[in-house]
């Protein structure tokens, strides 16, 4: 009901009558007020004049489902959306979600995490209202060993909405980094759950540096709107990263992930450099020439020889 009291709200822009939301929504006054108010408690800002209306004057920065969903016009994800405050990990609550059949494309939302986490074990900092912290749940039609691409097709995703919604230069740092003027203000995480050759399902979690101060980003990182200069609609970027995550996803389980490794070889800060691995099984240190069709790093060291990373520590040389 939320959602369609506000819908039109929007949709008016100007004073609308209580009777007409009334009349329009089959419900009482009495009932629409207690609407109304449930909706200045969530933050939205209504102004009420007796004998004109409603009207919406500012909605609040807060990343509520039928926020997300209105316009989002996937077929697929974000249908299904979990919307806390605070939790400890999206990514917990999205593998109990995936182990408890919940459907392809569902979505756990947080505005805070207190344990939020990334590659390798390290802690992702997730500052209240700020950034963009979501785990989403895929089935998809890919044997283990290419899951790795489905970190590279988040990756891409967020670039080309950034790009698309705020004109900057979002950029790859293999595996799973977003970067921008070589600092970091995102990362993505990816687990699977998988029997012998099958995959049974992905969880892909993406933290999101939006709208942090400065003083909030640990060194060698940034925000968004350190770049913009401006606060950055978090609905409107969530939204779009969706939809480019979507629109790739169907692609990848229709003709397979050479279009990725084309995208995001275009998008790449890691190419052509020269780097070190660092893992517990080696060492290693070369030109990063390529990527593979699974999304592994194709390294060629200083004795000419070859060889793909499929995880460890990357650190850019020169």
């Amino acid at each position: 009901m939320r959602e369609k009291i506000l819908q039109r709200l929007k949709n008016n822009g100007e004073f609308v009558s209580g009777e007409e939301i009334s009349n329009a929504l089959g419900i009482s006054r009495q009932a629409l007020w207690k609407h109304m108010q449930d909706l200045k408690e969530a933050g939205y800002e209504i102004l009420a004049v007796p004998h004109l209306g409603y009207r919406l004057l500012s909605s609040p920065d807060r990343l509520y489902p039928y926020e997300v969903q209105s316009g989002l016009g996937t077929s697929l994800i974000g249908k299904n959306i979990l919307y806390m405050e605070s939790v400890g990990s999206t990514m917990d609550i999205a593998v109990e979600k995936g182990m408890g059949g919940a459907p392809e494309g569902t979505i756990v939302l947080a505005e805070t995490q207190t344990k939020g986490r990334g590659r390798l074990g390290r802690q992702w900092l997730s500052p209240k209202y700020k950034g963009l912290y979501f785990s989403l749940v895929l089935r998809p039609r890919l044997p283990p060993q290419y899951v790795p691409v489905l970190t590279l097709l988040v990756a891409i995703g967020v670039c080309e909405a950034v790009r698309a919604i705020l004109s900057l230069d979002a950029r790859i740092k293999w595996p799973n980094d977003i970067m921008l003027n070589n600092k970091k203000t995102g990362g993505i995480l990816t687990e699977l759950s998988a029997e012998a050759d099958m995959t049974r399902f992905v969880v892909a979690g993406l933290g999101l540096n939006v709208n942090n101060g400065p003083r909030s980003l640990p060194e060698g990182a940034t925000s968004l709107c350190e770049f913009t200069g401006a606060q950055v609609n978090r609905i409107r970027l969530l939204q779009e990263i969706l939809r480019k995550i979507e629109s790739g996803y169907l692609q990848l389980q229709d003709s397979g992930s050479a279009f990725l490794i084309e995208k995001w070889r275009s998008y790449s800060t890691t190419l052509g450099r020269r780097v070190r691995i660092i893992s517990q099984q080696q060492d290693l240190e070369g030109e990063a020439f390529d990527i593979d069709l699974d999304g592994g790093l194709l390294l060629r060291l200083d004795s000419g020889l070859q060889t793909k990373i499929t995880s460890g520590e990357i650190l850019h040389c020169r």
